[in-house]
């Protein structure tokens, strides 16, 4: 539930970034792409965080994602 919780606030987190990056018009496309990149790698670094977090709750050998 908690991973759940984090990985939901994470997605939301990176569409609202995305969304104020989208609108800011003194940057050039370069500099946007750029801010995208990083917001999706962010989110997916958020992502596997959360899922190595409930593996290692969860007591999994494995606790790579």
């Amino acid at each position: 539930m908690i991973a759940s919780r984090k990985l939901a606030l994470a997605f939301l987190t990176s569409l609202l970034l995305l969304g104020m990056a989208g609108c800011d018009n003194d940057t050039d496309a370069e500099e946007v792409g750029e801010q995208i990149d990083e917001k999706f790698n962010d989110v997916g670094n958020a992502v596997e965080d959360a899922c190595e977090e409930v593996k290692e709750e969860a007591g999994a050998e494995d606790q790579d994602c």
